[in-house]
Formats: structure tokens, sequence, C-alpha cells
């Protein structure tokens, strides 16, 4: 009788560890093409002491370098961006974040205010599949599932990913257990440059108030830090599309105003920031390269030195050497991407 009960639980964990085995193999690993769904995960392995913390879409995790904002003002930083993640799921991260440490300053991108409901499952999981299991992942799930999604699908990838068998490569096999960093502490570097060209009119709106649902989730992200003791800065990325409104701008800093939050709206600071899209953007103006993203840290870098509570910390010698090694992999992405895009050193 013993014999046979060790029989089933050892056909069980064989056939539970081939399911887990087959999930890691199937989930997709983000090394290549589309890597913006590796940079949540990043977070994890990093020593938690940051002063800053960025929250946000694509207008954060393309255009701030963290390594800039060390190196000239010695603020410790790291950005937990992620491709149209929706202010729930900024709201979550933060959750999530302040399991872990509590900085001085959240920096949150406020263009996700324009959405009030879930919309896409590809971006979903290149945000919530980072994460690590909490509740605030738990919540952030139920928060942002569309009606074709499951919730097991996301407990189980498997369910989701077991058609994937024609889509396997090499790198599924490489990168089955660990990965390797796509990312500079959050931050997404491009070096190429794509000139920004003709911009689309904008659109009328039927209405251009900013949802319920995105309101609450602000009031909550508001709460939270001011519980925590952390200042919260509201940020709009100087991004020429999609387009800001007017009517958008209005309550921001009718919202920052009553909340008595900073709001800095960098589309009106181009020229103070110096930022030229015929050479400072990669796609024709959606996002900063290089060169742009270096400007904007260099002018956030300031205001965040005199507007906040951030300290220079370039004395301490554990930071100091752990940023000389995060600026070995910095230059050598640097010279990958010159190359790769045919780019003078």
């Amino acid at each position: 009788m013993k014999k046979k009960g060790f029989k089933v639980v050892l056909t069980l964990v064989i056939l539970v560890g081939s399911l887990w085995l087959l999930q890691r193999l199937l989930m997709p690993k983000y090394v290549t093409g589309v890597v913006e769904g590796a940079l949540i995960a990043e977070y994890y392995p990093e020593e938690k002491n940051h002063d800053v913390i960025f929250i946000g879409d694509c207008e954060v995790y393309e255009n701030f370098s963290p390594q800039i904002l060390w190196e000239e003002y010695g603020i410790n930083s790291f950005i937990r961006g992620s491709a149209q993640q929706l202010i729930w799921q900024s709201y979550y991260l933060l959750e999530d974040t302040l399991r872990y440490e509590t900085p001085k300053v959240v920096v949150f991108n406020v263009l996700s205010m324009k959405y009030n409901e879930p919309q896409k499952e590809a971006y979903n999981r290149m945000t919530l599949e980072g994460m690590r299991w909490s509740m605030s992942k738990v919540n952030a799930i139920k928060a942002s599932v569309t009606e074709q999604e499951q919730f097991l699908d996301y407990v189980f990838p498997i369910l989701r990913y077991h058609s994937r068998w024609s889509e396997i490569k090499g790198d599924d096999f490489r990168y089955m257990f660990d990965t390797k960093k796509v990312s500079h502490n959050g931050y997404y570097m491009r070096v190429d440059v794509k000139p920004a060209g003709t911009i689309p009119d904008p659109k009328p709106l039927a209405d251009y108030r900013f949802g319920e649902n995105a309101y609450a989730y602000l009031d909550r992200m508001t709460a939270l830090c001011k519980e925590k003791g952390i200042q919260l800065v509201l940020i709009k990325a100087p991004s020429l599309y999609p387009h800001w409104y007017d009517e958008w701008e209005e309550q921001m800093e009718e919202y920052a105003e009553e909340n008595d939050l900073l709001y800095i709206n960098f589309l009106d600071l181009i020229d103070e920031v110096g930022l030229d899209f015929q050479t400072d953007t990669y796609d024709g103006g959606l996002h900063l390269n290089l060169s742009g993203a270096e400007k904007l840290s260099r002018y956030f870098g300031t205001l965040l030195t005199e507007q906040t509570e951030v300290s220079d910390r370039r004395g301490e010698e554990a930071l100091q050497r752990t940023w000389a090694e995060k600026r070995t992999a910095y230059d050598a992405e640097i010279a990958y991407q010159k190359e790769k895009y045919q780019i003078e050193k």
C-alpha cells in the first residue's frame, strides 16, 4: 500500500514538474524583438534603496536615464515602466514596490489617465506576468483583464501559451530559467535617429473628461504616497504624439493644485530642456532616443534636486561601485547599438 502511494506521489511530482518545465519553455522570453515585456521583472534582483521610483508607460521607460540622474546628481533611481501601463497597473506596481522599499519620490506619467477601462491582453501580459505574486499582482490582474481573458490564464500561463509550439526558437531554450537584462535600471535605450515629420492633427473627442476609474486610482496613488511620506510628482513627458489635449492639461493642473502635488508638463519645456526632434527621437517624435533621454534626465535632475528632498548619494562607496558597473553595461549597449544601426562612434 505504501509503495502504491509512493508511486502516485512520484507520478504527480513528475507530472507537475513536466508541466512547469513546459510552461517555462512556452512563455515568451522578451529578449529580442519586443523586449518591453521583460522590464517589470528586472526590478526584483536590484538592491532596494532607491530614492526615486518612476512608474508609468513608455513615456517614462524610454525618456529618462537613471544612469545620468546618478552620475550628475547622485540620485539613485529605477523605472518600473511597461508598454501601455494603465493607471491601475501603475497603482498596484507602486503597492508592490512598497513591499520592498520606500522611496522619497514617486514619479508618475499621466498619459494613462486617458484610459478608463482595460485595453489589450498583449499589453496586460507585458506588465502583469513580470510581477511577483502578491495581493498586488492578484488585484492588478483582476482590474486589468479584458472580457476575453481569464484570471486562471495568469495563474497558469501554460493555458494561454500551450499553442505556441510553432514559435519556439533557440532563445526559448537559452533563457528558459534565466534571462539577460534588456534595460538599464528600467530605461530602454535606443541610439538611432528618426526625425519627427508631420504629426497627425488631433481628433476631436466626444468627452475630454478623464474617467471615474482613472481618477479613483490616481486618488489611491496620491493617498498611498501621502500615507507613506512619499512625494508624488506628476509629469507629462515631451512626446509629440499621441496628442495631449489642452482639456486634459487643465484637469491635471487642477488635480495637482487641489492635492498639493508637483506637476511638470515637459511639452511646455522642450526648448528649455534643449530637445531637438530632428536628432533626439528614434521614432518620429513618439519617444526620445539616448541623446534626448539624457537631455531630459539632466533637466529633470535639476528639478528633483531643487523641488524634492532627494539627496546626492555619490559619496556612498557601495553605490559608487554599483553604478560604475552599470556604466560599463551602459557603454557596452551604446557601442553595440551604434554598430547595429551603423552610427559613427
